[in-house]
């Protein structure tokens, strides 16, 4: 898991190899291998996932619903088969595993394509897979597929994977915008030139490994944890939260700040530490006045922030981690990464075999 989470600047940098260059070309065409062409009339999205993919699946969610203007709407594979989504016209349904061979996702995937095979012309399955392995199960059952392109990952805590999901879910958000005439060339080229400063920026966020790895041991013998953001960073906070979970055996829940004072509040205490990534955007200050009211609690808190933060931000924290800044869609691919440092190095204070958690397994993909 170490190994990989550190290989993360190399798989960005060669999935971004792989993507960036169509958007950058002029005149501006999708690219013709890896990029369908969707038509004009695509009305709503539909994404299924599993797992750590389905919280790749909620920020392609909030990239396209926000960047785009298309309706989204996602739903876990396994829950699909009991409560499938409404059978909309002019739909693409999105299909993300990092093996390819889920056997969920691949389920509902199938069942979508049964049923809509069956309506008229408006509703015909219109399916694209991102995986990690291009010669799936998955690419045979979609029309198209965007490969991760993340090298082999053999710890069953998805890193590298996921990073390089959200890499090629905001491509695929830029190129359905620019289908849609909803965001301007000169915006796609501010977009690229953030993208470009990912793997060294990347590479930043991990020289913060000895910092976690203190927190870690400060950290090693707590049975409860609670994890916290807004907007974007919410499905990063239930993404940590399931890294600590599966891979250390912390019982970690991740909310959105706001609804966390709705009830779950009422869970703090001075033993109940809280990690809330609070990267200085739209739903800053909303989050430090959330911050302020769980800390007249007494919970210890640790802050995952960009530099861009004030530096009173920062001593309001027992432990703040500093990321460099980056474009606000962007944030959740470097927000994730000292969480997935932190679950790795609790598990190993605690004595566990990080690469083989118990009652999990993992289908290889390369």
């Amino acid at each position: 898991m170490l190994k990989e989470i550190h290989e993360q600047p190399q798989a960005v940098q060669t999935c971004l190899a792989a993507y960036v260059p169509s958007l950058k070309s002029a005149p501006r065409t999708p690219h013709p291998t890896i990029f369908p062409a969707f038509p004009a009339t695509l009305n709503e999205v539909h994404i299924l996932a599993c797992g750590t993919s389905y919280h790749a699946g909620l920020i392609a969610q909030y990239w396209i619903e926000q960047l785009v203007g298309l309706p989204v709407r996602i739903r876990s594979g396994s829950e699909f088969l009991e409560a499938s989504l409404p059978m909309t016209a002019n739909t693409l349904t999105i299909g993300i595993t990092q093996s390819g061979e889920t056997a969920d996702t691949l389920t509902a995937i199938a069942l979508d394509k049964q049923r809509r095979l069956a309506q008229a012309s408006a509703f015909q399955p219109r399916l694209l897979g991102i995986t990690n392995q291009p010669d799936s199960a998955l690419s045979k059952l979609v029309d198209w597929t965007l490969p991760t392109l993340a090298g082999t990952e053999i710890g069953v805590a998805a890193t590298k994977t996921f990073v390089n999901q959200l890499i090629v879910c905001f491509y695929l958000t830029l190129e359905l915008a620019l289908s849609c005439k909803a965001i301007s060339p000169e915006k796609i080229q501010t977009y690229s030139a953030e993208w470009s400063t990912l793997p060294t920026k990347i590479r930043a966020v991990l020289e913060l490994e000895t910092q976690i790895k203190h927190i870690a041991q400060e950290w090693g013998n707590r049975q409860h944890c609670i994890v916290l953001g807004r907007g974007i960073s919410q499905a990063i906070a239930l993404e940590g939260a399931l890294k600590l979970k599966e891979t250390s055996y912390l019982h970690a829940e991740g909310y959105s700040a706001g609804e966390f004072m709705h009830g779950p509040i009422a869970l703090l205490d001075a033993h109940i530490p809280v990690i809330a990534i609070a990267p200085t955007d739209s739903t800053h200050a909303a989050m430090i006045a959330n911050l302020r009211k769980i800390q007249s609690h007494g919970s210890p808190i640790i802050g995952i922030l960009t530099e861009d933060a004030t530096p009173e931000t920062a001593t309001m924290f027992d432990h703040a981690l500093i990321l460099p800044a980056i474009a606000h869609p962007l944030s959740p691919i470097l927000s994730v990464i000292p969480l997935q440092l932190l679950a790795y190095h609790i598990a190993v204070q605690r004595g566990l075999n990080v690469d083989k958690p118990r009652h999990l397994t993992k289908t290889l993909s390369e």
